[in-house]
């Protein structure tokens, strides 16, 4: 099939994530009577447009992002604030001005910053919110839809020797006791031992459980039901504490001895309910929130491996690294990998992309939508409280003051964006 559909449909599915994104923004401020001047997906030169209902829709030539210009973000400079230096307009009041003049004589009343607090969070939040529903309805297509790709417990495949999972590295080396043994692929295990099995987790428990001694298994073969013997030996695998390795003192990971049969399930896809949905959906913002908790470590040890060449395979990888995955997905050549496996794995990416902006936009730090969140806490926080002591309102958070730290945020985003493309080029994880 080649990489190009899987890049094209990531491509796809980011300008629909973006598109939406910025719908979330837009409808809720046209709904308040902001003006919206512009709603466009992608970056540089236009390629077509269209002006509706007073505002310009259209789209740009490089797919990677969009915008939504709202009109008058910035709020006047409040009376004894000092908006010159040396006779020339600071630089928050040079970004006050230039908000202003977002509006036409006569449309001052629809400026964003006029707008309650409660309506600006909205506006706001409505972006990422549309990122997490977007999120939760492809993951809810893959679990209760497609299905998920689960271990049975029908044979796969058997490792044909021990500590090897190909023939050609088998000189030399013991068959595995699967191999040895009178089992064959399609066969389905029913009973290990005195223990009934019906899961994959169930049948790894048991041959964990019995040792090394001989052991006759159940199996279930063209209908009809018959007793294989396996003698299990012992290997030394990578010591696991639920889905993360164990380590030692000296930060090298452990190893343990196990009971090893050399069998491999097959996977089939299982749907499950739909009331599950809502459920993996958190599991992945936590999961997605962790990832973005140690991205300063995460970015420092990228850095690192340009000069090592020891990129960490599950650390974090930028646009060039998520389209060669997306492109990975439709050029692998194993037959067991299906179309529909691949089109799973597809809408899962772009899944957590869109988990992934959801968590990312909630960073309190301007310009980011969660330092817009967090000023407009600060602001209905601050309003409430004078409200309460019968002070006089301390009006709009002034967010122009705070632009110093919403340039030097902007560039420390490009200076990743820039990072990631390199090692991604130069040191790919895959």
């Amino acid at each position: 099939m080649g990489s190009l559909p899987g890049i094209l449909f990531l491509v796809l599915g980011l300008l629909v994530s973006v598109g939406i994104h910025e719908l979330g923004h837009m409808i809720p401020a046209k709904a308040f009577g902001v003006k919206v001047s512009q709603y466009f997906i992608g970056f540089g030169p236009t390629l077509w447009s269209v002006r509706r209902g007073g505002t310009e829709y259209g789209i740009k030539a490089i797919p990677l992002g969009g915008f939504v210009r709202i009109a008058g973000m910035l709020a006047p400079a409040k009376p004894g604030t000092s908006t010159h230096k040396a006779g020339r307009p600071t630089l928050a009041e040079e970004a006050r001005q230039e908000s202003a003049s977002e509006l036409a004589p006569g449309e001052e009343e629809q400026a964003f910053w006029r707008l309650p607090a409660a309506k600006k969070l909205v506006v706001m939040f409505g972006g990422p919110l549309t990122n997490l529903v977007l999120a939760t309805l492809l993951l809810g297509v893959v679990t209760a839809g497609i299905g998920v790709s689960t271990p049975t417990t029908t044979v796969g495949a058997l490792s044909p020797c021990v500590g090897a999972t190909s023939a050609e590295d088998c000189a030399g080396k013991e068959p595995s006791p699967a191999a040895a043994s009178e089992l064959r692929t399609g066969d389905v295990i029913r009973a290990w031992g005195p223990t009934q099995v019906s899961t994959w987790p169930e049948l790894s428990a048991a041959i964990a459980a019995g040792g090394t001694s001989p052991v006759a298994v159940t199996i279930e073969r063209d209908g009809r039901a018959r007793e294989v013997v396996i003698t299990p030996v012992l290997i030394e695998r990578q010591a696991m504490e639920g889905a993360k390795p164990v380590l030692g003192e000296d930060g090298r990971p452990l190893t343990t001895t196990v009971p090893y049969a050399g069998i491999s399930p097959r996977f089939d896809r299982q749907r499950l309910p739909v009331t599950t949905v809502p459920g993996a959906s958190v599991d992945m913002a936590i999961a997605t929130a962790k990832i973005v908790a140690t991205l300063p470590i995460q970015l420092w040890n990228t850095a690192s491996s340009l000069v090592t060449g020891e990129r960490d395979a599950t650390g974090v990888v930028g646009i060039v690294g998520v389209a060669d995955i997306a492109g990975n997905i439709t050029s692998a050549t194993a037959d067991s990998y299906t179309w529909l496996d691949r089109l799973a794995d597809l809408i899962m990416l772009v899944a957590g992309l869109n988990m992934s902006l959801f968590i990312f936009n909630l960073i309190p730090l301007l310009p980011l939508d969660g330092g817009h969140i967090l000023a407009g806490l600060i602001e209905g926080t601050r309003r409430l409280w004078a409200k309460a002591r019968g002070s006089a309102d301390p009006g709009p958070f002034d967010t122009a003051r705070l632009l110093p730290l919403s340039q030097a945020v902007f560039v420390a985003l490009i200076a990743m964006t820039l990072l990631l493309v390199v090692a991604d080029i130069v040191n790919p994880v895959i």
